[in-house]
């Protein structure tokens, strides 16, 4: 077949039209497909950092914030309570922290960046039950080595003021602490520290 005569230019412009107009018609469909794989609006506040201010937490109690579908728990202890913590490592599993569920500024005695204020996940690290906040000293049910803590009413799990585990209990592992950061002297970020790491 021969191909004098035909006028080849206007054959390059309709190729090259057709591929303009179909390399468009690509983006307007990859765009939502790709857009499709980023997280909602409503995934990404819930994992955000969440402010508590507990300004109003009188010695001994404590609140719940919610963080990530969490329930973290802030404690103000007492003198009493901080002096009990130095008692108990002989009856504790990890009672140094070794095992890292926590960030390094709270790697210490009272697992804490202020001994006054515990900040905590309130899940059992046995099996994610919610353990109950026991604050009294030596109750019948728990015996007259108690001195205030977490009970697991699930398996009996148990820690103290400081979220660290008990030995002989089916919890292997301390509470987690999140990272989190003060923003003043009684409100805090959870969730996020000073290097800015969520």
């Amino acid at each position: 077949m021969s191909t004098d005569g035909v006028d080849t230019s206007k054959r390059r412009f309709l190729i090259a039209a057709t591929s303009v107009v179909g390399a468009v018609g690509v983006g307007f469909v990859a765009v939502p497909f790709i857009s499709s794989m980023e997280p909602s609006a409503r995934a990404k506040a819930a994992g955000a950092p969440v402010e508590a201010d507990f300004s109003k937490l009188e010695l001994g109690s404590m609140i719940t914030v919610a963080w990530r579908g969490k329930p973290v728990w802030i404690l103000r202890r007492t003198k009493r309570n901080l002096a009990d913590l130095k008692t108990l490592d002989s009856q504790l599993r990890d009672p140094n922290s070794e095992v890292h569920h926590q960030p390094p500024y709270c790697k210490n005695e009272h697992r804490s960046r202020k001994p006054e204020y515990l900040v905590v996940i309130g899940i059992c690290t046995h099996l994610g039950c919610s353990p109950t906040y026991r604050p009294e000293i030596a109750p019948p049910d728990l015996g007259p080595k108690w001195l205030g803590g977490y009970f697991c009413p699930c398996h009996g799990s148990r820690y103290d003021l400081a979220g660290r585990v008990y030995k002989d209990v089916p919890a292997p592992t301390n509470l987690v602490v999140p990272k989190y950061m003060y923003l003043a002297d009684t409100r805090v970020t959870i969730g996020k520290d000073d290097e800015g790491a969520a």
